[in-house]
């Protein structure tokens, strides 16, 4: 498995009060798999890895927000330092909703950002294996 370019698209995840109609529709319409995340959904977290059709790894992710957050999609960035990629943002006029580093068991450095225009979109860094 190669590890994308940082700056270059790397994830995005689904965000669903009714996750088994978001997986039939986006099955359905992109002939997506999905497969239960063992680490993340024995922590509580309904997480589902989606795969595309010939993939050899998954490429995004849905899950279960049980009516604690908005349905909404995001899109993930990988970048070298989540940290300083989120002053930079800053810098250019953006503004840092979330952020959450050193959370260690595995999980990736990552931020939620919004645009100047208010787009809201992530970035991350992953752990060292």
């Amino acid at each position: 498995m190669s590890t994308p370019t940082p700056g270059t698209l790397a994830w995005f995840e689904v965000a669903s009060d009714d996750p088994e109609t978001a997986e039939k529709f986006y099955g359905g319409l992109f002939n997506w798999s999905f497969e239960s995340s063992g680490s993340l959904t024995s922590g509580g977290l309904d997480y589902r890895n989606i795969t595309a059709q010939g993939a050899q790894q998954p490429m995004g992710g849905l899950f279960a927000t049980n009516g604690e957050l908005p349905n909404h999609a995001v899109f993930y960035i990988l970048v070298a330092d989540v940290e300083t990629t989120c002053a930079e943002a800053e810098q250019l006029g953006g503004t840092v909703v979330n952020k959450r580093i050193g959370t260690g068991g595995g999980t990736p450095d990552f931020a939620y950002l919004r645009d100047p225009s208010g787009s809201q979109f992530a970035v991350f860094t992953p752990r060292p294996e």
